[in-house]
């Protein structure tokens, strides 16, 4: 998993607390991390229709959907893609020991056990909401938190 998904993740969450649009360059800013990189996350963000760009002065991203909505594995997919992290390349058929393809009716284990934790991966991810990461970063950093970001994303840059 590419580090701009965690980047994606943080910007969903703190775009919950606003009404407005934030620009990219403030979102960096918040963030600490290069705004060109973190535009591309935006980018992929709003390909995949969960953030919307609002162009103009008073321009930068919203969010598309309802926090709930968000799932997750939408901004993993949105930003890595849904490409499968493992892909079987029949190893089992290769070498002085290959096992005859006519013999390979069905995944092998390694295969199998893989597809096994891609799937339980997949539907955590699934499971877990924006929301639920804005609540869970109320309850670890208290309930001032992400109102004290949001005044910062909205207070007039110096």
């Amino acid at each position: 998993m590419s580090g701009g998904v965690e980047w994606a993740l943080h910007c969903c969450v703190v775009l919950t607390t606003v009404d407005e649009p934030v620009p990219a360059t403030r979102l960096a800013e918040l963030h600490d991390v290069s705004a060109s990189y973190l535009a591309k996350q935006l980018q992929a963000l709003s390909r995949a229709g969960l953030v919307r760009s609002v162009q103009g002065k008073a321009g930068g991203y919203v969010l598309t959907r309802e926090p709930t909505s968000i799932t997750l594995l939408d901004v993993v997919e949105a930003v890595d893609g849904p490409a499968k992290a493992f892909t079987c390349t029949e190893i089992r058929q290769r070498g002085p020991m290959a096992t005859p393809p006519e013999a390979c009716t069905a995944p092998c284990p390694i295969s199998r056990a893989m597809s096994g934790a891609e799937a339980a991966w997949r539907e955590s991810l699934r499971a877990v909401s924006i929301a639920d990461l804005v609540r869970d970063v109320a309850a670890d950093s208290g309930p001032a938190a992400l109102p004290a970001v949001s005044a910062w994303l909205t207070a007039p840059e110096a």
